[in-house]
């Protein structure tokens, strides 16, 4: 797993950039990541194509 650190806020990119917080959230959620602090996740390397789709959508 690698740590990332999510962005202070969401730029309203579409699709959602990989560092927004809202992407984060939701990956944590499903399973690919886990949530250290607020703004600190640990990433798993290998996140499936279909869930960071998911993730990113608008």
């Amino acid at each position: 797993m690698s740590s990332m650190t999510a962005k202070k806020k969401c730029c309203k990119d579409k699709p959602r950039c990989k560092k927004c917080p809202v992407v984060l959230m939701r990956l944590s959620k499903a399973g690919c990541a886990e949530r250290l602090d607020r703004v600190h996740y640990k990433v798993d390397k290998k996140i499936p194509k279909k869930v960071l789709k998911e993730a990113r959508a608008r």
